[in-house]
């Protein structure tokens, strides 16, 4: 299947001569999503890279959010004007894998480096999400996260609560959001990040549940949504209830929530891990816990899957771009970058080494919590209801649900008529993208 909109020939980047040195530099483009400190760990990243040689440069450039970044690399690939690398998230990778003309997978670019790739030295379940099922691994995966649970404990103290002990399920946080909103210690009980990856296909993996037939798009883009279910009605029913009490606050698609919870309006907040960075800058007096589950799902907890993003790299360039890219693939791997991304940002480290290498530096005795996402998603071996979410069209049937469940919160529709409006608009959706 081909990626509707996409044309042949992506363009070469120019080698530039470097003004300080008679050597030839290649220029090695770097299109991300990251914000705030994030953002910050991008340049610097790029920034010891190029200081570690003087071979490559790599030029990281904002283009947005998530969604923004994946539709200008997509508009910049029909122009023949793609970057070398674009980060790519998690909803975005049904689309690229579709679109696997245009790419250049990343086990090829790491051999041309002269480096044999070796799956193994990457953490099973990302690796797993980010390769073609013979294990073909297409793209790189620089910022994996899971969502957990956040908690300002002022807030908690404030309420009556314990605030050494957050809630684990979902009606603890249900009951807790209203004891922080009726006891006048926040002016909202509970907001999330992305409703769709954290409150639909993580609860769903988090519960073992079906989000879609072919295991949820892994064993075939061809899927059927069966988000309609009950316990997924009940879920979403709840939110309602609690949205028109004023309890839940809804921020945005994205990421907006976090703005509210760092503001201090919302005590309890579920989002990605990744998210940890911005929580810490804030001097926040927080806590964090696993992602609440159904106590009344037998078995649940189960895992979490895979978010963030990874890093593709176009088809087009030269033989001399390739290394360069192979070479700062090489560097993001070695396993004390890795440990100190993942002790930074709050996003898993990608080999099995930096974390084995922050586990025996002590890091978790001192930040328990910070081992949560890693144990959530590596704590059982998935099912086919949790190794993950692929569609040739996510980012639109993550719009679709969007829009049912902003009518749902603004009390125009029950939870059954919005999840059953998801799966029936969601489902046209994917067979016109699959073209059945």
């Amino acid at each position: 299947m081909k990626l509707k909109g996409l044309s042949a020939g992506a363009a070469v980047a120019v080698t530039l001569l470097s003004s300080s040195s008679a050597f030839a530099v290649t220029e090695i483009s770097w299109w991300h999503a990251m914000t705030g400190a994030n953002n910050e760990v991008v340049d610097t990243l790029s920034k010891e890279f190029n200081e570690s040689q003087s071979d490559y440069k790599i030029v990281p450039v904002f283009k947005g959010t998530y969604p923004e970044t994946l539709n200008a690399g997509i508009a910049a690939y029909r122009a023949g004007q793609a970057p070398h690398i674009i980060q790519i998230f998690d909803a975005g990778t049904g689309t690229m894998m579709a679109a696997e003309d245009a790419m250049k997978p990343v086990a090829d670019v790491i051999s041309m480096g002269g480096a044999a790739f070796d799956k193994s030295q990457y953490l099973p379940g990302i690796v797993a999400y980010y390769s073609k099922p013979d294990g073909t691994m297409l793209s790189f995966p620089y910022n994996s996260s899971s969502p957990i649970l956040y908690y300002n404990k002022d807030i908690f103290q404030k309420a009556g609560l314990d605030v050494d002990n957050p809630p684990k399920t979902w009606p603890e946080v249900w009951d807790a959001a209203r004891k922080i909103k009726t006891s006048g210690a926040a002016p909202c009980g509970f907001t999330s990040t992305w409703m769709t990856w954290i409150m639909t296909e993580n609860f769903a993996a988090w519960n073992n549940q079906q989000w879609g037939t072919n295991e949820n798009g892994i064993a075939s883009l061809d899927v059927e949504l069966k988000v309609n279910s009950p316990v997924f009605v009940k879920q979403f029913q709840a939110l309602a209830d609690l949205a028109k009490e004023g309890v839940f606050r809804y921020g945005g698609r994205t990421s907006e929530a976090k703005q509210i919870f760092l503001a201090g309006e919302c005590g309890i907040f579920t989002e990605s891990s990744g998210g940890l960075g911005d929580i810490v800058k804030s001097g926040m007096n927080y806590g964090t816990g696993q992602l609440p589950y159904d106590p009344d799902v037998a078995g649940a907890p189960q895992n979490t899957i895979p978010g963030g993003a990874s890093l593709w790299v176009f088809g087009g360039k030269s033989d001399e771009e390739y290394k360069g890219i192979a070479a700062f693939f090489a560097f993001l791997s070695q396993t004390s970058v890795q440990s100190k991304l993942h002790q930074v940002s709050g996003y898993l480290p990608v080999t099995m080494a930096a974390y084995e290498e922050t586990k025996k530096s002590g890091f978790y005795d001192k930040n328990p919590a910070r081992e949560i996402p890693i144990q959530q998603m590596m704590g059982k071996a998935p099912t086919e209801n949790s190794k993950g979410v692929r569609l040739a069209n996510l980012p639109q049937v993550r719009d679709i649900m969007n829009e049912e469940y902003e009518k749902m919160l603004a009390g125009d529709q029950t939870a059954q008529q919005t999840l059953d409006n998801v799966v029936s608009r969601g489902n046209a959706a994917i067979k016109e993208a699959v073209g059945n």
